[in-house]
């Protein structure tokens, strides 16, 4: 009897073994931990080496375009209908074009992609919409250091050498089907925004496009008048979630789990994030949503409405964009020169 039960837990360590080799939902070890704030407060971030490998794989930098001189003749003088970039030298009004040739243009049309026969031409909507993310890649480098440092961004920052970002984000439709489908606040409906939850499926309408507070969390178990609506708790987990996704990061990169509201025992890194939420708020609404009707109806959302930046669309599973290399300091002519 004791070799039989010998064998058959043998058997079973096997089993575990294999299923844990080539099913998913199994980590292999090493587990990395890195503290981010007070001790026996489970503050840690918990990665491995595969998934460092795939994050640098996943934050390559592109190609290095060699320095051009701010001195010499302007590009006004040299080509036509220059709106945006009217003030650098010919030099650098040439190495940005090449740099979005290389950022945002399908390989098989580079310049072709914003320009046509005559490059002056304002025809083709790619070319209002580029020239429209170059004063808000301006915007950002100069009014937004609060969140962005003096790492600042570049088109390549989101669009990975893709004519449209990997992550952007749309108003979700309404469900075809009427009863509680149709009043549940989009829960029940997981995604990879809500983390595969069943909370609220479109978290963003209304803090990152709308200006309802991104907050929710009650200090008191009845408070007072009506306090934080369930539907606001609701979405800003939902919201929390997709800053978790985006970032690679857990709760705690941000919160003290002794306190989660508590701003005096959070990290740093949570001041970042607020300033990162007003950021993209202000962007979505002062420049990609007038955008709506540059765009043509297959670049729109369900509800026609223009594709719209969220964490995810910078960071995309990094803590910091491009691992943090500072992009700003390589390419001085989009870090917030003030036109004359």
């Amino acid at each position: 009897m004791k070799t039989i039960v010998v064998v058959f837990g043998a058997a079973v360590a096997a089993l575990l073994t294999l299923a844990m080799l080539f099913t998913a939902g199994w980590v292999a070890p090493p587990i990395l931990s890195t503290q981010m704030g007070f001790r026996g407060v489970a503050m840690h971030e918990l990665t491995t080496p595969a998934e460092k490998r795939l994050i640098a794989a996943a934050n390559a930098l592109p190609d290095a375009i060699d320095k051009a001189s701010p001195e010499g003749d302007r590009a006004t003088s040299v080509y036509q209908n220059v709106k945006v970039l009217n003030d650098l030298s010919v030099e650098q009004f040439n190495r940005v074009m090449l740099g979005l040739a290389a950022w945002v243009a399908p390989a098989d049309q580079s310049c072709n992609y914003c320009h046509g026969e005559n490059m002056a031409s304002d025809d083709l909507y790619t070319k209002r919409v580029a020239r429209r993310m170059l004063q808000m890649t301006r915007d950002i480098n100069k009014n937004w250091q609060a969140h962005v440092g003096a790492t600042g961004v570049t088109c390549y920052t989101c669009h990975r050498g893709m004519p449209a970002p990997k992550f952007v984000w749309f108003k979700g439709a309404p469900p075809k089907s009427g009863g509680f489908a149709a009043t549940n606040d989009g829960m029940g409906h997981p995604t990879k925004v809500n983390a595969y939850s069943g909370l609220p499926a479109d978290p963003f309408t209304d803090t990152i496009l709308g200006s309802k507070p991104i907050r929710g969390q009650a200090t008191q178990a009845l408070p007072v008048g009506f306090g934080t609506p369930i539907q606001d708790t609701e979405r800003t987990y939902s919201l929390m979630m997709t800053l978790s996704t985006s970032l690679g990061v857990n709760c705690t990169y941000c919160h003290n789990s002794r306190d989660f509201g508590n701003w005096a025992d959070s990290t740093p890194q949570r001041v970042t994030a607020w300033h990162g939420l007003q950021m993209v708020r202000n962007l979505n609404n002062t420049y990609l949503q007038p955008l709506t009707g540059e765009f043509p109806a297959n670049r729109l959302g369900p509800l026609g409405d223009a594709p719209k930046i969220y964490c995810a669309t910078c960071h995309q599973g990094a803590n910091k964009p491009l691992l943090g290399v500072s992009l700003a300091k390589d390419w001085p002519e989009l870090g917030g020169v003030a036109s004359p």
